[in-house]
Protein backbone atom coordinates (compact mmCIF):
# COMPACT_ATOMS: atom_id res chain seq x y z
CA UNK A 1 0.00 0.00 0.00
CA UNK A 2 1.69 3.36 -1.33
CA UNK A 3 2.39 5.88 1.59
CA UNK A 4 -0.26 8.54 0.49
CA UNK A 5 -3.00 6.15 0.55
CA UNK A 6 -2.59 4.99 4.06
CA UNK A 7 -4.16 8.37 6.13
CA UNK A 8 -7.09 8.10 4.00
CA UNK A 9 -7.09 4.07 5.03
CA UNK A 10 -6.52 5.11 8.69
CA UNK A 11 -9.73 7.80 8.53
CA UNK A 12 -11.97 4.93 6.95
CA UNK A 13 -10.96 2.41 9.70
CA UNK A 14 -11.71 5.29 11.79
CA UNK A 15 -15.36 5.44 10.68
CA UNK A 16 -15.99 2.03 10.96
CA UNK A 17 -14.47 1.49 13.91
CA UNK A 18 -16.22 4.46 15.69
CA UNK A 19 -19.92 3.43 13.93
CA UNK A 20 -19.37 -0.33 14.57
CA UNK A 21 -17.07 -0.76 17.71
CA UNK A 22 -18.27 -4.62 17.60
CA UNK A 23 -16.24 -5.10 14.48
CA UNK A 24 -13.32 -3.91 16.60
CA UNK A 25 -11.51 -6.90 18.38
CA UNK A 26 -8.61 -4.67 19.73
CA UNK A 27 -9.87 -2.57 22.43
CA UNK A 28 -6.66 -0.41 22.63
CA UNK A 29 -6.45 0.04 18.75
CA UNK A 30 -10.11 1.45 19.00
CA UNK A 31 -8.78 3.46 21.76
CA UNK A 32 -6.24 4.67 19.50
CA UNK A 33 -7.91 5.29 16.72
CA UNK A 34 -10.30 7.27 18.91
CA UNK A 35 -7.77 9.84 19.76
CA UNK A 36 -6.46 10.61 16.33
CA UNK A 37 -9.99 12.37 15.77
CA UNK A 38 -10.41 15.84 15.96
CA UNK A 39 -13.74 16.98 17.91
CA UNK A 40 -15.33 18.39 14.82
CA UNK A 41 -15.08 14.48 13.43
CA UNK A 42 -16.08 13.01 16.44
CA UNK A 43 -19.23 15.65 16.68
CA UNK A 44 -20.27 14.57 13.29
CA UNK A 45 -19.93 11.37 13.29
CA UNK A 46 -22.35 11.24 16.60
CA UNK A 47 -24.51 13.04 14.61
CA UNK A 48 -24.60 10.75 12.19
CA UNK A 49 -24.75 7.67 14.69
CA UNK A 50 -27.79 9.77 16.42
CA UNK A 51 -29.77 9.91 12.93
CA UNK A 52 -29.20 6.21 12.39
CA UNK A 53 -30.58 4.67 15.56
CA UNK A 54 -33.54 7.96 14.96
CA UNK A 55 -34.07 6.27 11.76
CA UNK A 56 -34.37 2.24 12.81
CA UNK A 57 -36.41 2.87 15.93
CA UNK A 58 -38.88 4.73 13.47
CA UNK A 59 -39.00 1.35 11.16
CA UNK A 60 -39.38 -0.49 14.38
CA UNK A 61 -42.36 1.07 15.21
CA UNK A 62 -43.88 1.28 11.99
CA UNK A 63 -43.42 -2.52 11.47
CA UNK A 64 -45.27 -3.31 15.19
CA UNK A 65 -47.73 -1.15 14.07
CA UNK A 66 -48.18 -2.95 10.38
CA UNK A 67 -47.87 -6.34 11.85
CA UNK A 68 -50.38 -5.41 14.89
CA UNK A 69 -52.67 -3.86 12.81
CA UNK A 70 -52.90 -5.73 9.49
CA UNK A 71 -55.52 -8.12 10.21
CA UNK A 72 -57.60 -5.26 10.85
CA UNK A 73 -56.96 -3.31 7.56
CA UNK A 74 -55.83 -6.45 5.13
CA UNK A 75 -58.49 -5.24 1.91
CA UNK A 76 -61.07 -3.59 3.76
CA UNK A 77 -63.53 -2.82 1.67
CA UNK A 78 -67.22 -1.29 3.45
CA UNK A 79 -68.94 -3.64 0.77
CA UNK A 80 -66.95 -6.40 1.21
CA UNK A 81 -68.07 -9.64 3.06
CA UNK A 82 -71.24 -7.36 3.73
CA UNK A 83 -71.32 -7.22 7.20
CA UNK A 84 -74.81 -5.28 6.59
CA UNK A 85 -76.93 -6.77 4.87
CA UNK A 86 -79.23 -7.57 7.10
CA UNK A 87 -79.52 -3.93 8.64
CA UNK A 88 -82.99 -2.11 7.42
CA UNK A 89 -83.17 1.74 6.64
CA UNK A 90 -85.29 1.96 9.20
CA UNK A 91 -83.00 0.82 11.97
CA UNK A 92 -79.92 3.21 10.27
CA UNK A 93 -81.91 5.94 10.43
CA UNK A 94 -81.99 5.98 14.21
CA UNK A 95 -78.29 5.85 14.61
CA UNK A 96 -78.61 9.39 13.22
CA UNK A 97 -80.95 10.29 16.62
CA UNK A 98 -77.88 10.21 18.91
CA UNK A 99 -74.14 8.70 19.17
CA UNK A 100 -75.59 6.64 22.55
CA UNK A 101 -78.41 5.52 20.25
CA UNK A 102 -76.13 4.17 17.46
CA UNK A 103 -73.80 2.11 20.33
CA UNK A 104 -76.49 0.31 21.96
CA UNK A 105 -77.60 -1.01 18.87
CA UNK A 106 -75.84 -4.00 17.77
CA UNK A 107 -75.39 -3.40 14.65
CA UNK A 108 -74.85 0.01 15.09
CA UNK A 109 -71.84 -0.55 16.70
CA UNK A 110 -70.47 -3.62 14.35
CA UNK A 111 -71.06 -1.11 11.47
CA UNK A 112 -69.38 1.60 13.30
CA UNK A 113 -66.06 0.06 13.87
CA UNK A 114 -66.38 -1.06 10.32
CA UNK A 115 -66.12 2.29 8.93
CA UNK A 116 -63.06 3.43 11.73
CA UNK A 117 -61.51 0.35 10.30
CA UNK A 118 -61.59 2.32 6.88
CA UNK A 119 -60.09 5.45 8.65
CA UNK A 120 -57.28 3.42 10.29
CA UNK A 121 -58.60 4.92 13.89
CA UNK A 122 -60.53 1.53 15.25
CA UNK A 123 -58.27 1.72 18.25
CA UNK A 124 -61.00 4.04 19.15
CA UNK A 125 -63.68 2.20 19.74
CA UNK A 126 -61.95 -0.84 21.07
CA UNK A 127 -60.41 0.93 23.74
CA UNK A 128 -63.27 2.03 24.91
CA UNK A 129 -65.18 -1.27 24.02
CA UNK A 130 -62.04 -3.15 26.76
CA UNK A 131 -62.65 0.20 29.57
CA UNK A 132 -66.58 -1.33 29.84
CA UNK A 133 -65.40 -4.63 30.32
CA UNK A 134 -62.45 -3.82 32.86
CA UNK A 135 -65.57 -1.94 35.20
CA UNK A 136 -66.98 -5.40 35.10
CA UNK A 137 -63.96 -7.33 36.39
CA UNK A 138 -64.49 -8.68 39.99
CA UNK A 139 -61.76 -10.42 40.49
CA UNK A 140 -58.22 -8.50 41.86
CA UNK A 141 -55.43 -10.38 40.14
CA UNK A 142 -57.63 -10.42 37.05
CA UNK A 143 -57.71 -6.18 37.43
CA UNK A 144 -54.32 -6.32 37.49
CA UNK A 145 -53.23 -8.05 34.79
CA UNK A 146 -56.39 -6.54 32.95
CA UNK A 147 -55.13 -3.19 33.52
CA UNK A 148 -51.32 -3.66 32.48
CA UNK A 149 -52.29 -5.30 29.44
CA UNK A 150 -54.46 -2.50 28.07
CA UNK A 151 -51.51 -0.07 29.59
CA UNK A 152 -49.53 -1.93 27.05
CA UNK A 153 -51.45 -1.83 24.04
CA UNK A 154 -53.30 1.33 24.09
CA UNK A 155 -51.72 3.98 26.60
CA UNK A 156 -47.42 3.55 26.45
CA UNK A 157 -45.53 5.72 24.02
CA UNK A 158 -44.34 2.48 22.13
CA UNK A 159 -48.13 0.58 22.07
CA UNK A 160 -49.45 -0.84 19.43
CA UNK A 161 -53.04 0.55 19.38
CA UNK A 162 -51.84 3.81 21.08
CA UNK A 163 -54.63 6.26 21.36
CA UNK A 164 -54.43 9.90 21.38
CA UNK A 165 -54.77 11.39 24.86
CA UNK A 166 -52.46 13.90 26.61
CA UNK A 167 -49.71 13.24 28.20
CA UNK A 168 -50.89 13.88 31.87
CA UNK A 169 -53.20 11.44 31.24
CA UNK A 170 -50.82 9.13 30.04
CA UNK A 171 -49.01 9.37 33.56
CA UNK A 172 -51.90 9.69 36.10
CA UNK A 173 -52.73 6.05 34.57
CA UNK A 174 -49.23 4.75 34.32
CA UNK A 175 -49.22 5.56 38.48
CA UNK A 176 -52.85 3.97 39.02
CA UNK A 177 -52.34 0.79 37.28
CA UNK A 178 -49.78 -0.05 40.22
CA UNK A 179 -52.58 -0.35 42.48
CA UNK A 180 -55.01 -0.36 39.67
CA UNK A 181 -58.90 0.38 40.68
CA UNK A 182 -62.01 0.30 38.19
CA UNK A 183 -62.15 4.02 37.90
CA UNK A 184 -58.24 3.73 36.06
CA UNK A 185 -58.79 4.20 32.45
CA UNK A 186 -62.08 6.57 33.34
CA UNK A 187 -60.45 9.79 31.80
CA UNK A 188 -58.50 8.24 29.48
CA UNK A 189 -62.20 6.76 28.27
CA UNK A 190 -64.00 9.73 28.49
CA UNK A 191 -61.84 11.70 26.45
CA UNK A 192 -61.92 8.44 23.61
CA UNK A 193 -65.59 8.88 23.58
CA UNK A 194 -65.60 12.56 23.03
CA UNK A 195 -63.36 12.32 20.28
CA UNK A 196 -65.37 9.71 19.09
CA UNK A 197 -68.79 11.61 19.12
CA UNK A 198 -67.52 14.72 17.97
CA UNK A 199 -65.51 13.56 15.15
CA UNK A 200 -65.93 10.01 14.10
CA UNK A 201 -69.44 10.45 14.51
CA UNK A 202 -70.47 13.00 12.19
CA UNK A 203 -67.91 11.98 9.40
CA UNK A 204 -69.98 8.36 9.65
CA UNK A 205 -73.15 9.81 9.38
CA UNK A 206 -71.88 11.31 6.05
CA UNK A 207 -70.34 8.66 4.67
CA UNK A 208 -71.20 6.66 1.92
CA UNK A 209 -71.05 3.53 4.31
CA UNK A 210 -74.23 5.06 5.83
CA UNK A 211 -75.98 6.56 2.87
CA UNK A 212 -75.99 3.29 1.20
CA UNK A 213 -77.44 1.82 4.55
CA UNK A 214 -80.38 4.48 5.00
CA UNK A 215 -80.87 4.90 1.37
CA UNK A 216 -80.67 8.60 0.95
CA UNK A 217 -78.94 10.97 -0.82
CA UNK A 218 -76.15 13.16 0.76
CA UNK A 219 -77.57 16.17 2.61
CA UNK A 220 -78.03 19.61 0.33
CA UNK A 221 -74.97 21.48 2.20
CA UNK A 222 -72.83 18.55 0.93
CA UNK A 223 -73.44 18.78 -3.14
CA UNK A 224 -71.05 21.46 -5.15
CA UNK A 225 -72.38 24.32 -5.79
CA UNK A 226 -72.24 26.10 -9.43
CA UNK A 227 -69.09 28.43 -9.66
CA UNK A 228 -69.72 32.46 -9.79
CA UNK A 229 -67.01 32.92 -12.78
CA UNK A 230 -69.88 30.14 -14.62
CA UNK A 231 -70.94 31.88 -18.43
CA UNK A 232 -74.35 33.03 -19.07
CA UNK A 233 -75.73 32.73 -22.11
CA UNK A 234 -78.24 35.33 -21.79
CA UNK A 235 -79.63 37.86 -19.46
CA UNK A 236 -82.56 35.71 -18.46
CA UNK A 237 -80.38 32.59 -17.20
CA UNK A 238 -78.14 35.48 -15.81
CA UNK A 239 -80.43 36.62 -13.25
CA UNK A 240 -81.86 33.48 -12.80
CA UNK A 241 -78.65 32.47 -11.53
CA UNK A 242 -78.06 35.59 -9.18
CA UNK A 243 -81.68 35.04 -7.45
CA UNK A 244 -80.43 31.66 -6.35
CA UNK A 245 -76.68 33.59 -4.85
CA UNK A 246 -79.09 36.15 -3.07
Amino acid sequence: MKKEQIPMYKKSMEIVLFLFPQLNFSAPKEEAYFKMLSPGDIQVLRKKDNKTRVKEKEKKTRLSLLLTKSGSHENVNPESKNPTKSITPAAALKWRESFEEMLDHKDGLETFTTFLKTEFSEENIEFWLDCEEYKKIKSPTELVSKAKKMYAVYIDTEAPKEINIDFSTKTAIKQNILKPTHSCFEAAQSKVYSLMKKDCYPRFLKSDMYFNLTKTLPPPSMSRRRSRSCVFNDRSEAETELGIWL
